[in-house]
């Protein structure tokens, strides 16, 4: 296990690979260990880094540091510590949201972001998500499916008080303005049967700015990189190649898995 210590608290993580840096963020259900296959796979190209942020897996508990400006202030404190310059960030549910307001506070540190399940209000976001235990998410949310053994594990490590206190300040961050206010190359992608984030509506997909593109995963639900691994990992390794600055708009659907994805 490698860890940090930031603001006398011990941060969690892992890394795979060697060349430019890939941050992994996740969800509010499960830790860095679901990411295992996704860092695997960058990791041939990339130096792949995932942590546990504040009250996750095996990070630091503590009540007073689980809102989105003190998890922001952990990953700014990891980067520092690890010496990581400019990098691409990919998150999944909260890790989204971190991902993708870091990189609206410091634009010249972040080349690239993939959002994964990415609620951009709080309507957006399944009630039972604040009001269940992290075990009984977990059973909810990866209970069908096969590959979801190590999130399940890692499930009850978390404080609860960590899921609620995030997910209760989201009506705070006017998200759904977001995507206006950054610059940077954004990947979405969502799995259309998600039932701890609903999938935004067209209004808002068609106010999206030309440098942000959504992929559905027809047929996932909160965790596509564990449901559908191939098509996922694919998928952002395509994005991860693209030149800087490039819109990930000019991706093609290889032809292997256009019935999946669209």
């Amino acid at each position: 296990m490698s860890a940090i210590i930031f603001d006398d608290e011990i941060v969690h993580y892992e890394v795979l690979g060697r060349g430019r840096p890939v941050i992994f963020l996740h969800s509010w259900v499960g830790s860095w260990r679901y990411w295992i296959p996704a860092m695997q796979a960058a990791s041939v190209s990339y130096r792949a880094y995932a942590l546990d942020m504040w009250g996750f897996g095996d990070s630091a508990k503590n009540t007073s540091r689980y809102l989105l400006p003190q998890q922001l202030r952990l990953l700014r404190g990891f980067l520092y510590q690890m010496g990581i310059g400019r990098v691409a960030l990919v998150g999944h549910g909260l890790g989204a949201i971190v991902a993708l307001k870091y990189a609206e506070e410091h634009p010249t540190e972040v080349d690239r972001v993939m959002a994964v399940g990415m609620p951009f209000s709080l309507r957006q976001v399944n009630p039972r998500m604040m009001q269940d235990s992290p075990e009984d998410l977990a059973r909810w949310l990866l209970g069908s499916v096969a590959a979801a053994d190590a999130a399940i594990l890692e499930a009850p490590k978390a404080d609860r008080d960590a899921l609620f206190h995030s997910i209760q300040h989201l009506g705070q961050q006017e998200l759904d303005a977001l995507p206006a206010r950054l610059q940077i190359p954004c990947l979405l992608v969502h799995g259309k049967v998600d039932p701890a984030i609903q999938f935004a509506d067209g209004d808002f997909l068609g106010s999206l700015p030309p440098h942000f593109h959504l992929v559905a995963f027809e047929e996932s639900g909160h965790f596509p990189m564990l449901e559908n691994p191939t098509q996922f990992n694919r998928l952002m390794t395509d994005f991860l190649a693209l030149p800087s600055g490039e819109s990930p708009r000019r991706l093609a659907l290889k032809e292997e898995w256009k019935r999946r994805v669209r």
